[in-house]
């Protein structure tokens, strides 16, 4: 078996977090988890991930200033954008700044598997 894909989970809900893991367990992708902005940041810069599921609203620097200080730091892996926003005008404003690399879940409308079916195709593995 192939060495586990990295996915950065920046994601300041607990309980989505630990759903998000358990969900991963047992896949061929191994889960880095970043509660706040600074952290993911940090994180993506020092880990390499794959790819990044990234919270729009963070506390402290929200999910899209972190989005542009990663690319800004050469952090280029594929973003997916998590939001409980429906407003197209902050989700068109985060997919701007990762160009051709990004999507975006609106979480109340996706499930996990959902979620990890996305990460998939991002990554051309289905």
């Amino acid at each position: 078996m192939s060495e586990a894909k990295k996915i950065l989970i920046v994601e300041d809900d607990e309980g989505f977090c630990s759903i998000l893991e358990t969900k991963f367990e047992g896949t061929e992708f191994a889960t880095i988890i970043a509660e706040d902005g600074e952290t993911g940041l940090e994180k993506a810069r020092k880990e390499h991930p794959d790819l990044v599921l990234l919270d729009i609203m963070l506390p402290g620097i929200d999910g899209i200033e972190v989005a542009k200080k990663m690319r800004q730091a050469g952090v280029r892996v594929p973003i997916v954008y998590l939001t409980n926003v429906s407003d197209t005008e902050r989700i068109s404003e985060a997919m701007l700044v990762t160009g051709g690399e990004t999507d975006y879940i609106v979480k109340t409308d996706v499930r996990i598997e959902d979620i990890i079916e996305r990460i998939r195709k991002r990554l051309s593995l289905k």
